[in-house]
């Protein structure tokens, strides 16, 4: 899932960043209200957490811009903690707002609330071959069996069983998972997809994770 924090304190929003990248999401950052604007309405998200104190824009016509062409679910996060802003904000269409400071642990609460209330189609389970993977619980069973996946191998497994059969080249598969410009003296996906493999199928006799030699993989049940 692909989130879009729009604050202009560089530390709060590296801080944010970082934890919800390690819960596995995609993340892109924007400074000011412009920006952020341009971002929500030039890119598909599946939440945006939006700062009312910002340059250019502030957070309340972010909103509103945002409003007039889109539904994408928004988390204001905002020092201004007064009853009349939090009913502005709602009333402006916003899902939900979180006053600052805040514990990392009720923002991910309630950003998975959120992405649960407002994703019926990635709530659904996820199956293919003998896979089955639960996005709600991020679960991975494999022919019944537990599969216990760090974040990231989570994420990479997610975006295979979402293009099953289809060939995904080592830079797609860069962009949509680590969300980065693919280097070709980085073998981070490689590494990523070998310890997938060490769990997901090296303990089965049918490999669902193919090489595609120069390229990148597949994942499909057929024959290697």
């Amino acid at each position: 899932m692909r989130i879009l924090i729009v604050e202009d304190e560089p530390k709060t929003a590296a801080y944010v960043r970082k934890g919800l990248v390690e819960q596995g999401y995609v993340v892109d950052v924007a400074s000011d209200g412009f920006d952020g604007l341009h971002l929500a309405t030039g890119t598909s998200y599946d939440l945006i957490l939006l700062d009312v104190m910002l340059p250019g824009l502030d957070g309340w016509a972010v909103l509103q811009g945002l409003r007039r062409q889109q539904p994408t679910p928004v988390l204001f996060l905002s020092a201004r903690d007064e009853v009349e802003d939090r009913v502005k904000g709602l009333k402006l269409g916003a899902d939900d707002y979180l006053v600052k400071p805040f514990a990392f642990s009720e923002l991910l609460a309630r950003v998975q609330n959120i992405l649960r209330r407002g994703s019926t189609q990635r709530e659904q389970a996820l199956r293919f071959a003998d896979v089955e993977v639960d996005p709600l619980r991020r679960r991975v069973t494999r022919a019944g069996n537990r599969i216990d996946l760090t974040a990231k191998e989570y994420a990479l497994l997610d975006y295979f069983m979402r293009h099953a059969g289809e060939m995904c080249s080592r830079t797609l598969i860069a962009e949509n998972v680590w969300d980065m410009n693919f280097d070709s003296d980085t073998n981070v996906v490689d590494v990523a997809v070998r310890r997938l493999r060490a769990k997901l199928d090296d303990p089965y006799a049918q490999k669902l994770i193919h090489t595609i030699r120069g390229v990148g993989y597949v994942f499909d049940a057929r024959a290697e």
